[in-house]
């Protein structure tokens, strides 16, 4: 390592802070804590002056576990400048070992006697304080001490810690010349901890084994009537009935009392467990877990009529254990020991109660157990109950009502505002917003959800999220981190009883999504390692729910985005009919609803709703494409059931082409999709409908009569194979055409038959806007948690004034066209449409000249005056004349090329008896478009 790096620049910024700059970045982040601890609880770096305490546990457990050891270490690094001490949980040195004797006489008494406190409080910044306020293996090179006494030195410290409880016993601690640095002492430091704490647990063990033999001994001199001591695995009880008796033993371990519980088995079996107080030869102390198995007519706790209670059973039972007279060195020990029969006992009867040990230790260590079980208990149940839903925030409410009260009295969550709205956190520790705050009152002056918080550097929330790893502040009072945020704030929350807290970064894949805190209150005693790697679980766990839930928020405003983009943003202004629409999606997520109103020729307009199946990005995208293709079928004048065709025939070719992809990934196809087309003719007030697979519209009468027209259903698209069928329906002016999908009329817990009454209900009202039909629609006829989306359209239809029509049938003869012109031209100065007379004559000229020449008997021409002059040429024959580009020297084939020039639109429309050529001729022309069409009238020759 590089030690001149590692004392510069430390030295440095030990200056520099001291001074009151910033010197964030350029000290490791336990390092600068410390020194903001030591700073915020008035230490100087002269003046740390450090307790020494005379009341020592030098004959504890720890020093017992940890004598070997040292005097192993004393020997590995004999000859060295090596300074090994202990220290207690309090941070008070219990024992040294020097790798050099004569290494003490050079030492200061406070490196060299036991007794002095290195807390961080009194000490600063220091191996045995930092690794007792870090909780973990930590390093401290020089110029990194708080106090001036140290900086030629360097340390190493571990915490040693109970296997059992977790709880931190004490420090090892290693001191050398910051010169003798070596990377390799970590792991040696390592090893010694896990060497005395694995000594720790086998004194645990050899108490436990004394505990065994004092109760084998009492049970040998002290039978239990006529009882007979059996195994346990003896007695018939499955592997989980056992399982359950041993659960419930150590409930009763943890107790450290005498008493009989009767614990009722899966298998039907009642079984009696009884405590039994045990004390060792060397005064250890503990609890024997009997399970009594009464006779077959026996029933053990429940007294019979006129028979002994069950008290004077317990007490016969639980009769105080006799002094052990001997050993008994057959016992295998840290386990639920066997147990021996007694002399002349050949085996069980059915007329004998029979009984078997099912756990023995010590009540501490049994209130471990239970307490690790209840973790377990926790966590499983957490898998279960966190990530119910895919929404963010709720997710986040799951991990807090998990955690209170069995693990914290109070918990905040807090997520970047990016998070919320589906999207991934650049900076973590930047735009908090307070997401949850839960706890077992509602009173606690915590932070109010759906604020932002700005959090310093300083606390424990950021430190995590800086860190990665949670962060303990094991007392409230002492975090001068978190005090330092809102000093006032702090003071509440600690009136509050308020005092220990435990911040964990929500981590999923690598990546910081808020952070959680929780805190203690009613227990008196502050959180501990076991609680931290706890929060740390569930957090874990949770982090990958909201996850999840972000993945799929983002997804979710991704594909609505995407959907309402390809469906309709507006409509244009329609004289035929005046629209209004809802779409909603689904709370599944969006689906494939989708419609659409598209304006034809002759001032006719199609009426289009559809579904696709499925939901999803895939969905949205197949709702694009059919859109797409219904106008561009639409724009073609092909008739309703022409167009339904065309998608099915679409449909069923994309899902073949489709199917390979299929095979491979999770898509739904898109056979199943519905549409339901509707053309309405404001002139003849004719709306002709067809559907496919989906539900019927509803049509209401001027006079408010709901129906539901006999509309055949035809199979949905892409199945093919099949026809469908039309209908044309007479709909007054004033009637109201109302499309819908199949979300809104179908729930799993509603009738199909109640919906459609309802939406009648809503429906039956004349005269009424369709934006108020709308509305009246959404608020009693939509599902409450719709599982569909829904698309809904209503068109109030208007008629075309008779006065506004105007037609001449034709025979074929060319001397008439003249006559039609001038019929023309006169209905257009009544209309007062002088100004498009020369372009409407000329336009109906050529048209007219067409269809005598090239098409049949009967030949009708019809003018419309809507919001554009329509002009139509109808005759008998289907053949449809084409644009093409006249040669120089052709005499003919210019006059489609003038129509195209004077129409803002043309086209031609297939009918039953023929065919209909149209143009449209807007009402207000541009000067550019008519001055382009005089241009080629010089080359034109005369008609």
């Amino acid at each position: 390592m590089g030690l001149v790096g590692v004392d510069l620049g430390p030295v440095r910024a030990r200056d520099r802070f001291l001074h009151g700059e910033s010197v964030e970045g350029t000290v490791r982040s336990p390092i600068l804590d410390s020194w903001q601890r030591s700073q915020a609880l008035g230490l100087s770096p002269e003046g740390c002056e450090l307790p020494y305490r005379q009341d020592l546990d030098l004959d504890g457990p720890l020093v017992h576990a940890a004598g070997p050891v040292l005097d192993r270490l004393q020997a590995l690094f004999s000859g060295r400048n090596m300074n090994v001490s202990l220290a207690d949980g309090r941070g008070a040195v219990l024992q040294r070992r020097f790798g050099e004797a004569s290494q003490v006489r050079h030492l200061a008494a406070i490196q060299s006697v036991p007794g002095f406190v290195f807390a961080e409080q009194f000490g600063g910044t220091n191996g045995i304080g930092l690794a007792l306020a870090e909780r973990q293996l930590i390093n401290v090179y020089g110029a990194e001490h708080f106090a001036e006494r140290s900086q030629s030195n360097a340390c190493s410290a571990i915490p040693i810690r109970d296997l059992l409880s977790g709880r931190i016993e004490g420090i090892l601690c290693f001191g050398y010349p910051l010169t003798d640095a070596d990377a390799e002492l970590n792991g040696v430091i390592r090893r010694a901890a896990g060497a005395i704490e694995r000594r720790l647990l086998e004194q645990s063990s050899a108490r436990e084994r004394a505990l065994l033999e004092a109760y084998l001994d009492a049970r040998h001199h002290a039978p239990i009537g006529d009882g007979v001591l059996g195994e346990l695995a003896e007695s018939g009880l499955d592997w989980r009935d056992q399982m359950i008796l041993k659960e419930r033993a150590t409930d009763l371990i943890s107790l450290a009392q005498r008493a009989a519980i009767e614990v009722p088995l899966p298998s039907g079996r009642r079984v009696t467990l009884l405590s039994r107080p045990v004390t060792s030869p060397s005064g250890v102390e503990g609890v024997a877990i009997e399970a009594i198995f009464p006779a077959r007519h026996q029933r053990l706790a429940v007294p019979a009529t006129g028979g002994t209670a069950p008290d004077l059973l317990a007490e016969q039972i639980l009769a105080p254990a006799v002094p052990p007279t001997g050993r008994r060195p057959d016992v295998v020990p840290g386990r639920a020991a066997p147990t021996t029969r007694p002399p002349g006992a050949t085996g069980r009867t059915a007329d004998r109660m029979t009984s078997g040990l099912v756990l023995v230790g010590e009540p501490g260590v049994g209130t471990y157990a239970v307490a690790a079980r209840r973790r377990l208990e926790l966590l499983s149940e957490a898998s279960a109950r966190i990530g119910t839903t895919l929404d963010v925030s709720r997710t986040a409410e799951e991990l807090a009502e998990m955690a209170v009260p069995r693990l914290a009295d109070f918990v905040t969550i807090d997520l970047p505002e990016a998070v919320l709205r589906g999207e991934e956190p650049n900076d973590p520790r930047a735009d908090l917003h307070r997401t949850v705050v839960h706890g077992y009152r509602g009173d606690c002056p915590f932070y109010p959800a759906g604020e932002p918080v700005d959090l310093l550097p300083s606390t424990p929330q950021l430190r995590c999220l800086a860190s990665g790893e949670p962060v303990l502040e094991p007392d409230l009072r002492a975090a001068t981190g978190w005090i330092a945020q809102d000093p006032g704030h702090a003071r509440r929350l600690l009136d509050h009883n308020v005092h220990s807290l435990i911040a964990v970064p929500l981590l999923a894949r690598g990546i910081a999504l808020g952070v959680a805190s929780f805190y203690r209150s009613r227990d008196p005693a502050p959180f501990g390692d076991d609680d931290r790697s706890l929060a740390q679980e569930l957090a874990t766990r949770a982090a990958i729910c909201i996850d999840n839930a972000r993945r799929y928020t983002r997804e979710h405003s991704t594909v609505l985005a995407l959907q309402r983009s390809l469906l309709p943003q507006s409509f244009p202004d329609l004289n035929a009919v005046e629209i209004a629409y809802r779409y909603l999606p689904s709370e599944s997520g969006v689906g494939g609803d989708w419609f659409d109103v598209i304006p034809l020729s002759s001032s006719r307009v199609a009426l289009v709703v559809g579904d696709v199946v499925g939901h999803g990005l895939h969905a949205a995208a197949t709702m694009g494409r059919l859109r797409t293709a219904a106008r561009n079928f639409a724009e073609l004048d092909l008739a309703a059931d022409e167009v339904l065709t065309c998608l099915d025939n679409l449909v069923g070719r994309l899902d073949r082409d489709e199917g390979s992809e299929e095979i491979t990934t999770d898509r739904t196809g898109i056979i199943g999709a519905t549409c339901l087309y509707a053309v309405y003719d404001p002139a003849s007030q004719q709306c002709v409908m067809a559907r496919a697979g989906h539900p019927p519209p509803a049509l209401v009468h001027p006079d408010g009569t709901v129906t539901f027209p006999d509309l055949p259903a035809g199979p949905p698209l892409g199945l093919g194979g099949l026809p469908f069928e039309t209908i044309t329906c007479h709909l007054p002016e004033g009637s109201q055409l109302v499309l819908y999908t199949d979300g809104l009329i179908e729930e799993r817990h509603r009738d199909v038959d109640v919906a459609l009454d309802r939406l009648r209900s809503a429906l039956a009202h004349p005269n009424r806007p369709p934006e108020e039909t709308c509305e009246d629609v959404l608020r009693t006829v939509v599902p409450r948690h719709p599982t569909d989306d829904i698309a809904l359209l209503v068109a109030r239809t208007h008629a075309l004034d008779a006065h506004r029509i105007a037609t001449w049938e034709l025979a074929a003869d060319p001397a008439l066209v003249s006559g039609i012109r001038a019929a023309v031209t006169r209905q257009l100065t009544a209309w007062g449409l002088d100004e498009v007379a020369f372009a409407t004559e000329l336009l109906l000229s050529e048209l007219v000249t067409n269809a005598i020449r090239y098409g049949s008997t009967p030949i009708q021409v019809r003018l419309l005056y809507d919001r554009t002059l329509t002009c139509e040429v109808a005759d008998a024959s289907s053949t449809a004349p084409h644009l093409r580009h006249a040669a120089t020297t052709d005499e003919g084939g210019r006059g489609l090329f003038l129509v195209a020039q004077l129409a803002q639109a043309w086209g031609t429309r297939y009918t039953t008896n023929g065919k209909v050529i149209w143009a449209e001729c807007a009402l207000e022309l541009s000067g550019g478009k008519l001055g382009t069409a005089e241009v080629h009238f010089d080359n034109i020759p005369a008609i």
